[in-house]
Protein backbone atom coordinates (compact mmCIF):
# COMPACT_ATOMS: atom_id res chain seq x y z
CA UNK A 1 0.00 0.00 0.00
CA UNK A 2 1.17 3.89 -1.08
CA UNK A 3 0.30 6.85 1.36
CA UNK A 4 0.91 9.99 -0.70
CA UNK A 5 0.48 13.45 1.29
CA UNK A 6 -1.45 15.73 -1.13
CA UNK A 7 -1.40 18.88 2.00
CA UNK A 8 -3.17 19.99 5.15
CA UNK A 9 -5.27 17.35 6.43
CA UNK A 10 -5.43 15.48 2.27
CA UNK A 11 -3.82 11.89 1.75
CA UNK A 12 -4.89 9.49 -0.97
CA UNK A 13 -4.06 6.36 -0.21
CA UNK A 14 -3.66 3.27 -2.78
CA UNK A 15 -3.98 -0.50 -1.90
CA UNK A 16 -2.09 -2.70 -3.71
CA UNK A 17 -5.16 -3.59 -5.86
CA UNK A 18 -5.13 -0.27 -7.13
CA UNK A 19 -8.36 1.11 -4.45
CA UNK A 20 -7.90 4.26 -4.00
CA UNK A 21 -8.94 6.29 -0.85
CA UNK A 22 -8.88 10.45 -0.22
CA UNK A 23 -8.50 11.80 3.32
CA UNK A 24 -10.45 14.85 4.16
CA UNK A 25 -10.45 16.99 0.43
CA UNK A 26 -9.73 20.32 1.58
CA UNK A 27 -11.14 23.61 -0.32
CA UNK A 28 -8.06 26.38 -1.30
CA UNK A 29 -9.04 29.88 -0.11
CA UNK A 30 -6.75 32.94 1.41
CA UNK A 31 -5.77 31.04 4.11
CA UNK A 32 -4.96 27.88 2.54
CA UNK A 33 -2.79 28.43 -0.82
CA UNK A 34 -1.92 24.70 -1.29
CA UNK A 35 -2.87 23.70 -4.68
CA UNK A 36 -6.62 22.56 -5.51
CA UNK A 37 -7.03 18.68 -5.64
CA UNK A 38 -7.62 17.21 -8.88
CA UNK A 39 -6.90 13.36 -7.75
CA UNK A 40 -9.61 10.76 -9.04
CA UNK A 41 -10.43 8.56 -5.55
CA UNK A 42 -12.97 5.38 -5.10
CA UNK A 43 -13.72 6.40 -1.82
CA UNK A 44 -13.49 9.99 0.44
CA UNK A 45 -13.52 10.18 3.71
CA UNK A 46 -14.86 12.97 5.60
CA UNK A 47 -14.19 13.92 9.15
CA UNK A 48 -16.26 16.64 9.70
CA UNK A 49 -18.42 19.51 7.90
CA UNK A 50 -15.54 22.30 7.62
CA UNK A 51 -14.14 23.53 4.02
CA UNK A 52 -10.85 22.82 4.82
CA UNK A 53 -12.06 19.10 5.04
CA UNK A 54 -15.21 18.42 2.90
CA UNK A 55 -14.53 19.31 -0.53
CA UNK A 56 -16.07 16.12 -1.87
CA UNK A 57 -16.77 17.92 -5.51
CA UNK A 58 -13.37 18.44 -5.52
CA UNK A 59 -12.35 15.03 -5.82
CA UNK A 60 -12.47 13.32 -9.54
CA UNK A 61 -13.69 9.68 -10.22
CA UNK A 62 -17.24 9.60 -8.22
CA UNK A 63 -16.16 8.21 -5.53
CA UNK A 64 -18.20 6.63 -2.32
CA UNK A 65 -18.64 9.62 0.32
CA UNK A 66 -17.89 7.89 3.78
CA UNK A 67 -18.72 9.91 6.77
CA UNK A 68 -20.07 6.86 9.13
CA UNK A 69 -19.27 3.41 9.56
CA UNK A 70 -19.93 1.28 6.93
CA UNK A 71 -17.86 -1.38 4.44
CA UNK A 72 -17.14 -0.16 1.09
CA UNK A 73 -15.04 -2.00 -1.70
CA UNK A 74 -14.43 -4.89 0.92
CA UNK A 75 -13.03 -2.49 3.43
CA UNK A 76 -14.54 -1.27 6.56
CA UNK A 77 -14.50 2.05 8.04
CA UNK A 78 -14.97 2.58 11.29
CA UNK A 79 -16.10 6.01 12.24
CA UNK A 80 -15.10 6.91 16.02
CA UNK A 81 -17.11 9.86 17.36
CA UNK A 82 -14.83 12.60 19.15
CA UNK A 83 -14.67 16.15 19.36
CA UNK A 84 -13.15 19.36 17.48
CA UNK A 85 -12.74 20.53 20.60
CA UNK A 86 -11.91 20.01 24.88
CA UNK A 87 -15.38 21.31 25.53
CA UNK A 88 -17.35 18.06 23.67
CA UNK A 89 -17.97 20.16 20.83
CA UNK A 90 -19.65 22.91 22.12
CA UNK A 91 -16.73 25.38 20.54
CA UNK A 92 -16.23 23.32 17.14
CA UNK A 93 -18.45 20.71 16.91
CA UNK A 94 -17.85 17.01 16.23
CA UNK A 95 -15.16 14.91 14.90
CA UNK A 96 -14.76 11.44 13.12
CA UNK A 97 -11.41 9.61 13.48
CA UNK A 98 -11.69 7.51 10.82
CA UNK A 99 -9.73 3.64 11.65
CA UNK A 100 -9.71 1.22 8.07
CA UNK A 101 -7.40 -1.24 7.03
CA UNK A 102 -5.67 -1.38 3.82
CA UNK A 103 -3.37 -4.86 2.58
CA UNK A 104 -3.44 -5.49 6.51
CA UNK A 105 -2.23 -2.23 7.62
CA UNK A 106 -4.12 -0.63 10.68
CA UNK A 107 -4.55 3.46 9.12
CA UNK A 108 -6.18 5.76 11.75
CA UNK A 109 -6.71 9.41 10.38
CA UNK A 110 -7.73 11.85 13.33
CA UNK A 111 -9.30 14.21 11.80
CA UNK A 112 -9.45 17.81 13.38
CA UNK A 113 -9.58 15.98 16.66
CA UNK A 114 -9.42 18.07 19.62
CA UNK A 115 -8.81 16.26 22.66
CA UNK A 116 -7.06 13.49 24.38
CA UNK A 117 -9.27 9.94 23.66
CA UNK A 118 -10.89 8.80 26.17
CA UNK A 119 -10.79 4.78 27.37
CA UNK A 120 -13.71 4.17 25.57
CA UNK A 121 -12.38 5.76 22.44
CA UNK A 122 -9.07 3.92 22.46
CA UNK A 123 -11.45 0.29 22.96
CA UNK A 124 -13.29 1.67 19.75
CA UNK A 125 -9.86 3.01 17.71
CA UNK A 126 -8.13 -0.67 18.65
CA UNK A 127 -4.85 -1.31 16.79
CA UNK A 128 -3.10 1.29 15.11
CA UNK A 129 -0.13 0.56 13.01
CA UNK A 130 -0.26 4.23 10.69
CA UNK A 131 -1.61 7.34 12.50
CA UNK A 132 -2.14 10.75 10.58
CA UNK A 133 -2.57 13.19 13.86
CA UNK A 134 -2.97 17.28 13.71
CA UNK A 135 0.08 19.04 15.30
CA UNK A 136 -0.59 22.63 14.49
CA UNK A 137 -2.99 23.76 18.09
CA UNK A 138 -5.76 26.08 18.58
CA UNK A 139 -8.16 24.40 16.05
CA UNK A 140 -6.91 20.77 17.08
CA UNK A 141 -4.77 19.34 19.24
CA UNK A 142 -0.87 20.72 19.89
CA UNK A 143 2.15 19.12 19.58
CA UNK A 144 1.86 18.25 23.37
CA UNK A 145 -1.57 16.72 23.57
CA UNK A 146 -0.71 15.15 20.21
CA UNK A 147 2.40 13.43 22.02
CA UNK A 148 -0.15 12.41 24.42
CA UNK A 149 -2.44 10.45 22.00
CA UNK A 150 0.40 9.02 20.13
CA UNK A 151 1.51 7.18 23.02
CA UNK A 152 -2.26 6.06 24.10
CA UNK A 153 -2.25 4.81 20.58
CA UNK A 154 1.03 3.43 20.09
CA UNK A 155 1.30 3.51 16.08
CA UNK A 156 4.37 2.22 14.54
CA UNK A 157 4.23 5.23 12.07
CA UNK A 158 3.10 8.74 13.07
CA UNK A 159 2.62 11.07 10.35
CA UNK A 160 1.87 14.53 11.51
CA UNK A 161 -0.62 16.42 9.34
CA UNK A 162 -2.58 20.31 9.56
CA UNK A 163 0.35 22.12 10.52
CA UNK A 164 1.47 25.66 9.16
CA UNK A 165 3.29 25.96 6.09
CA UNK A 166 4.79 28.47 3.74
CA UNK A 167 1.05 27.71 2.16
CA UNK A 168 -1.23 27.61 4.62
CA UNK A 169 -1.39 31.04 7.03
CA UNK A 170 -3.80 29.61 9.34
CA UNK A 171 -2.54 30.77 13.05
CA UNK A 172 -1.20 27.46 14.41
CA UNK A 173 2.42 25.94 14.74
CA UNK A 174 4.32 24.58 12.49
CA UNK A 175 5.72 21.16 12.46
CA UNK A 176 8.69 21.81 14.88
CA UNK A 177 7.04 21.80 18.28
CA UNK A 178 5.99 18.53 17.62
CA UNK A 179 9.31 16.84 16.84
CA UNK A 180 11.59 18.59 19.25
CA UNK A 181 12.93 16.22 21.54
CA UNK A 182 11.70 13.19 20.09
CA UNK A 183 13.55 10.37 18.22
CA UNK A 184 13.32 8.21 15.19
CA UNK A 185 12.40 11.08 12.77
CA UNK A 186 12.41 11.42 9.48
CA UNK A 187 12.26 14.14 7.14
CA UNK A 188 11.19 12.71 3.80
CA UNK A 189 11.92 14.64 0.62
CA UNK A 190 9.01 12.49 -0.60
CA UNK A 191 5.46 13.15 -1.16
CA UNK A 192 4.89 9.20 -0.80
CA UNK A 193 5.81 6.32 1.37
CA UNK A 194 5.37 2.24 0.77
CA UNK A 195 4.25 0.35 3.69
CA UNK A 196 3.78 -3.08 3.59
CA UNK A 197 2.23 -5.62 7.16
CA UNK A 198 4.79 -7.35 8.66
CA UNK A 199 7.52 -5.10 7.68
CA UNK A 200 6.90 -2.11 9.71
CA UNK A 201 9.08 0.02 12.09
CA UNK A 202 9.64 -2.20 15.72
CA UNK A 203 9.62 1.17 17.42
CA UNK A 204 7.78 4.24 16.73
CA UNK A 205 8.61 6.53 13.61
CA UNK A 206 7.90 9.94 12.61
CA UNK A 207 7.59 10.64 8.96
CA UNK A 208 7.26 14.07 8.08
CA UNK A 209 5.92 13.58 4.54
CA UNK A 210 6.87 16.77 1.70
CA UNK A 211 3.27 17.83 0.72
CA UNK A 212 2.89 17.40 -3.12
CA UNK A 213 0.72 19.78 -3.63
Amino acid sequence: MKIKYLAHSAFLITSDKGTRILTDPYETSEGLKHGAIKEAADIVTVSHEHGDHNNVAAVAGKPKIVKATEEVKGISFKAVATAHDDKGGNQRGKNRVFCFSVDGVNICHAGDLGHELSTDQLKAIGKVDVLMVPVGGLFTIDAKIATKVCEQLKPEVIIPMHYKTDKLNFPIADVEPFLKDKGNVTRSKESTIELKAGKLPSLPQIIVLKQSL
